[in-house]
């Protein structure tokens, strides 16, 4: 396996921790509906981010274009999760416009795993 598509694998289980976390932290702060926002992002996307890791080692799609789609995914939902969990936790944002990059980045993530799917694999 290599590197890349372990970082992907080491990405997917730091959300899907991440995600348990926070799920657990939200359920404990009254109005923390943001917080609970963000937990599902790292909830849902954690698996994506195990089966890119997978399919790119796999030969049945594009590695690097399957890797970019994984990256992309990753650094969307750390700035769109990310934003969301500091605003909760200390009534701030990450940076300026930090959530609605990260968001457009996973939708571009999403556009790049179905464009995977069009982009022949190497032979």
């Amino acid at each position: 396996m290599r590197p890349a598509d372990r970082g992907l694998l080491a990405l997917a289980g730091l959300a899907g921790a991440l995600g348990v976390g926070l799920s657990a932290a939200a359920a404990h702060i009254a109005g923390a509906t943001s917080l609970a926002t963000a937990a599902q992002f790292l909830l849902f996307h954690a698996p994506a981010l195990l089966a890119l890791a997978l399919l790119a080692g796999s030969g049945h799609a594009h590695p690097v274009v399957v890797r970019v789609a994984g990256f992309a995914l990753a650094l969307g939902l750390a700035l769109f999760s990310g934003d969301l969990s500091v605003r909760a936790f200390l009534q701030q944002p990450l940076f300026p416009m930090a959530a609605p990059s990260g968001g457009l980045i996973l939708i571009l993530g999403w556009v790049m795993v179905a464009v995977s799917a069009l982009w022949p694999a190497r032979r």
